[in-house]
């Protein structure tokens, strides 16, 4: 608890500092050319479909249960097993939840961008409302689900870098997460920008974790 209170500020402000911003821009610019080419409309045609949505739907429910089940059963193994290493990991992935969904839900405020329609041919990718509460917090770019689970995952790669299987795990859930929520209730840019900015709260918050010692009797 005391690492993460103590992290926390810090974290916020590294997600923005230095060559972050640059990934921040990144998502803004890739964001902009996927709209303006027409492929994110494109994707929409092509991946709409009941069968997709069957395979990829769970990825809704998915990506957002886990991140709030996941950190408290981590902690709770922490606490019965006294494991500082599942512990440790329960506080991270905790961290990097809350902020891929505090920093994806900032944008949302702003950008106000429609999730896509649908049993409509009507194109509505290229629409964004921008100002202040136009769209709410929980539709539109960019994706939380998928900045989540990128911000899980990739803080799960650095803290556990040995572990190549667990590693492997978290980018296949990741990914599964934001492509399914892609094809369902997103559109493509918004799976794309939330990737990219998972990633820097991810490695972000990752590092300042693994820079902790852990106790050597395996006790916090």
């Amino acid at each position: 608890m005391k690492q993460f209170l103590l992290t926390l500020p810090w974290n916020i402000i590294g997600c923005f500092k230095g060559r972050n911003i640059f990934w921040h821009l990144a998502a803004i610019i890739l964001t902009w050319i996927l709209v303006t080419s027409g492929f994110d409309w494109f994707y929409f045609q092509s991946t709409r479909s009941r069968e997709l949505r069957s395979w990829m739907f769970p990825a809704v429910i998915i990506g957002g249960l886990l991140p709030m089940t996941l950190p408290f059963l981590l902690l709770l193994i922490g606490g019965i097993f006294r494991s500082a290493i599942a512990t440790r990991a329960g506080w991270a992935i905790g961290q990097a939840a809350l902020l891929g969904l505090a920093i994806s839900s900032a944008y949302k405020v702003i950008t106000g961008r429609p999730h896509p329609p649908r049993g409509t041919a009507l194109d509505m990718s290229h629409v964004f409302r921008f100002g202040f509460m136009r769209g709410g917090i929980f539709w539109g770019w960019p994706s939380s689900h998928t900045t989540i689970a990128f911000a899980m995952a990739v803080s799960v790669f650095i803290l556990f870098p040995g572990k190549k299987w667990l590693c492997i795990a978290a980018i296949l859930y990741a990914c599964y997460i934001g492509i399914g929520v892609s094809m369902t209730i997103h559109w493509f840019s918004d799976f794309a920008a939330g990737a990219i900015i998972g990633m820097v709260v991810g490695t972000t918050v990752g590092k300042s974790f693994a820079d902790t010692e852990l106790p050597s009797r395996g006790k916090e």
